[in-house]
């Protein structure tokens, strides 16, 4: 290999890209979620051996010690994203559960009947239907703002369409079908212009292109952890101090109180309040581990090796005469496309006998696919570990997608 593509040859870090039988197994499904390097699953199962020990509670030397690599966790992730403080971050057991928590506790302290929220056509379901529930108890109603024919978000057709009556806009970084990536900055300054706020769907955006939550201008921002190389369980929602302070908790239990009687609770602090009950302790170091890891191999670096791998994927399949490609030209790791006169299930299912693993189907998208006036899409998304043989694998099972349909 040369170029971008050669200066990431990490396949040899992640054992899950190996068949049981030891061949080479090509994983296109990193958007879904990513594989783990052999730095997290160790890092995990000493958080869950020798290491292993509640958090916030005993007095002993064990839990002291996973007390503070749990909130070292914290930090290392505040860092990672450019956040004012470890008091800005909250775990959470993924995005979805961070906008839900903010749709249920700022959605319930702030929304009223006859306010707006702004959304856009190409959300994942994770960042719509949170808002229908929140909208449907306050009355407040939800516009969309449409795409550029590139697939963006049309962040020019927003700033026509937003009002002072528009309290929250929640947009993705970068679309999880798509690949197209959003102008946050410009997004954050559109909605600030009338008072509203902005959340930023970043799950497909932090394994992928450095960021900076200060210098995106953004309100609260969100990303799971296990498209970032760590664990499931265990997600991020970043939020504004002084926002997170003026918010009431969404759960109630054990850790996120003050004083607790029956007449009367008082609530800890955030990010504590949002955090009930035992917390995913194992998960948090080992979401740390695989910042460090990222962070080894530098975001730019990654964002490089990802465009050349798109660049290629689409020269290679624009050639096969029965593929449409979908998505702008310099999608962010994810390339999603038709193949004439196959349904995306029977491609995926095709291209699992040839050791290529794919997503077909909605993505969690449906509103998106209504748009693109498709049933679904076949979706191919590159990682750290992808290489050249992975596109050649695929466009290998594509032709033979090809010979099987065409008899």
């Amino acid at each position: 290999m040369s170029g971008a593509l050669a200066a990431l040859d990490r396949r040899a870090d992640f054992p899950g890209l190996l068949t049981a039988d030891g061949q080479p197994w090509h994983y296109l499904d990193t958007a879904a979620t990513a594989q783990k390097p052999r730095a997290v699953i160790d890092a995990m199962a000493r958080a869950m051996g020798e290491d292993y020990a509640t958090v916030h509670r005993g007095v002993y030397a064990r839990s002291a010690n996973m007390t503070l690599a749990f909130e070292a966790a914290r930090r290392r992730v505040a860092g990672f994203i450019g956040a004012g403080g470890a008091e800005e971050i909250v775990f959470v057991r993924g995005a979805t559960e961070g906008i839900n928590l903010v749709a249920q506790s700022w959605g319930g302290a702030n929304l009223q009947a006859g306010d707006r929220i702004l959304l856009s056509q190409l959300e994942h379901h994770s960042n719509i239907v949170p808002w229908q529930m929140a909208a449907e108890r306050a009355g407040a109603q939800i516009d969309v703002v449409p795409l550029t024919e590139d697939s963006r978000i049309d962040v020019e057709a927003m700033a026509a369409m937003i009002t002072p009556a528009h309290k929250m806009v929640a947009l993705a970084h970068v679309s999880n079908v798509l690949g197209s990536t959003l102008d946050v900055a410009r997004a954050a300054e559109i909605a600030h212009s009338v008072g509203a706020l902005l959340l930023v769907d970043g799950c497909q955006a932090v394994p992928r292109v450095p960021v900076d939550v200060g210098a995106l201008g953004c309100d609260f921002y969100v990303f799971s952890g296990h498209k970032l190389y760590g664990p499931t369980g265990i997600g991020v929602l970043w939020g504004r101090k002084e926002l997170l302070d003026a918010m009431p908790p969404y759960q109630g239990g054990g850790s996120m109180i003050d004083r607790v009687t029956f007449a009367k609770t008082t609530y800890a602090p955030a990010p504590t309040r949002f955090e009930a009950g035992t917390p995913a302790i194992v998960e948090a170091v080992a979401l740390a581990a695989a910042v460090d890891y990222v962070e080894g191999i530098g975001l730019s670096a990654i964002h490089a090796h990802e465009a050349a791998l798109v660049a290629q994927a689409r020269d290679a399949l624009s050639q096969i005469n029965s593929v449409r490609l979908l998505g702008p030209e310099d999608s962010a790791g994810i390339i999603s496309f038709e193949v004439q006169g196959v349904h995306p299930h029977d491609v995926g299912t095709i291209l699992d006998e040839e050791g290529v693993a794919i997503r077909a189907g909605h993505h969690c998208a449906q509103p998106l696919m209504d748009f693109l006036s498709v049933p679904a899409t076949a979706r191919a998304s590159f990682g750290i570990y992808s290489d050249e043989s992975d596109i050649a694998a695929l466009v290998r099972g594509i032709e033979r997608v090809r010979k099987i349909f065409a008899k």
